[in-house]
């Protein structure tokens, strides 16, 4: 076994000991898959009730791809516990002893982190879709609706690289508190709330999340416009993290 494999090996050892961690990760299943029945459920209701509540933009492929846009906040704090769970408790050091090149072990928990995310996401955003479309009964969509596997492949992805990218900026401020208080609010309103603010709203297309939505948006001019801004965001905090794992000790 390569060296490289052996570190990315130890990292997932050391993620299913780390209760918190491991947790966040798992969290990402009943999260995305109770909100996306809740939604559903919701959305049947205001149907057959002609409520005026009823998003205008309401489609039943979209609301299938909306629930998982609430479980990332567990993917999130997944990738920042990776790192800063290790800074704060000075484990860091241990791995350093095991692990030398810094980095090789700062590439093996990148890529533990990715696949971790990938290998949750590819089912959960399945089932929460087809969660959604039998909440909704007949007025559901199927699988393989126009443009529904080009959004679902999306949000695998999108939720990958928030993953990447949350663990980036953990990287680069060495803790939870700070990437937690900007991220987890950006990604549950604040993005939002900027968006219909006419002086912030071009602007904020370019956010991660928002751009990374498009991703995740079915029949979306803006998918692969989207994921390059992403990528964009995920490449730079992957690297600032990266310059300041570097120098961790210093």
């Amino acid at each position: 076994m390569s060296e490289t494999a052996a570190a990315i090996q130890a990292e997932f050892t050391k993620l299913r000991g780390i209760r918190g961690t491991f947790t966040a990760l798992l969290l990402f299943i009943p999260f995305s898959i109770l909100i996306s029945a809740l939604n559903g459920w919701s959305a049947k209701g205001a149907i057959e009730s002609d409520s005026p509540s009823l998003r205008s933009d309401f489609t039943p492929e979209q609301a299938g791809l909306d629930g998982i846009l609430y479980g990332q906040l567990a993917l999130i704090v997944f990738g920042v516990l990776i790192f800063a769970s290790e800074y704060a408790s000075g484990m860091m050091r241990v791995s350093l002893i095991a692990v030398p090149r810094r980095g090789r072990l700062y590439a093996a928990k990148v890529a533990v982190i990715a696949v971790a995310a990938a290998a949750l996401a590819i089912p959960v955003t399945i089932v929460s879709y087809l969660v959604t479309q039998l909440a909704l009964g007949t007025h559901g969509a199927p699988i393989d609706a126009s443009g529904v596997p080009r959004a679902l492949a999306g949000a695998v992805l999108y939720l990958t690289l928030m993953s990447l990218f949350a663990a980036g900026v953990a990287a680069l401020s060495r803790s939870a508190i700070v990437p937690l208080a900007i991220l987890l609010p950006m990604v549950l309103a604040g993005s939002q709330i900027l968006s219909v603010i006419g002086a912030t709203k071009e602007i904020v297309r370019y956010f991660p999340d928002r751009a990374g939505a498009q991703m995740v948006t079915a029949n979306s001019d803006d998918a692969y416009t989207g994921f390059l801004v992403l990528l964009a965001w995920t490449v730079a905090a992957l690297t600032a993290g990266y310059l300041r794992h570097r120098r961790w000790d210093t």
